[in-house]
């Protein structure tokens, strides 16, 4: 696996490197060692699959805020995607700062997304499908989203987009009141 540090501190785009030969080909998508490279030294808790149907769905903004908020590791594994962070870490230099990705079953790449960063994506091909390797179970009371659309922070969506949840929609925009999360507070929930 090879690790390429984005502009976005702690984040990465991760590069399997496949052994091709005339059956296909074998690659690694998950090695703690290999991990331990870039400072990766949390379990993983759970695996989430996600399936989209249309070309243009966006899913997220997503986060957990502390003590669940979670390391993750996503890969598409069908088709083709526009996989964004944004950095919401409390007086991070490069808050509300953002990067996108093309992750594909071509390219392999993956995105390796810290604590303390919201993650969404587009679809840029109908029936395109993800992995999450998440380093905290899914917890309902700490998540929270920010708006796939919100010009504070000016995500350009490279397809118009054809599908959004009604929840996805409903998130509020950011405010002067949001300085980011802390990954290192404890948060009390619900958090709404």
């Amino acid at each position: 696996m090879k690790f390429f540090e984005l502009n976005l501190a702690d984040a990465f785009v991760i590069a399997p490197e496949p052994f091709t030969d005339e059956r296909g080909s074998f690659s690694r998508i998950f090695c703690q060692d290999e991990l331990r490279q870039i400072g990766h030294t949390e379990p993983i808790a759970q695996i989430n699959h996600s399936r989209n149907i249309e070309k243009g769905t966006v899913r997220g903004l997503h986060f957990q805020y502390p003590p669940k908020a979670e390391i993750k590791i996503v890969k598409c594994i069908h088709g083709t995607v526009f996989d964004v962070i944004v950095d919401i870490r409390k007086n991070s230099p490069t808050f509300l700062g953002w990067h996108a990705e093309t992750l594909s079953t071509e390219n392999m790449k993956m995105m390796y997304i810290p604590k303390g960063f919201a993650h969404g994506f587009q679809t840029l091909e109908p029936d395109s499908e993800l992995i999450y390797f998440s380093s905290c179970p899914y917890s309902p009371e700490f998540e929270s989203a920010l708006r796939y659309d919100d010009p504070v922070i000016g995500i350009q969506w490279p397809v118009s987009v054809s599908t959004v949840s009604e929840r996805d929609r409903s998130h509020p925009g950011i405010d002067k009141s949001f300085s980011g999360i802390d990954v290192n507070k404890i948060y009390s929930h619900p958090l709404k």
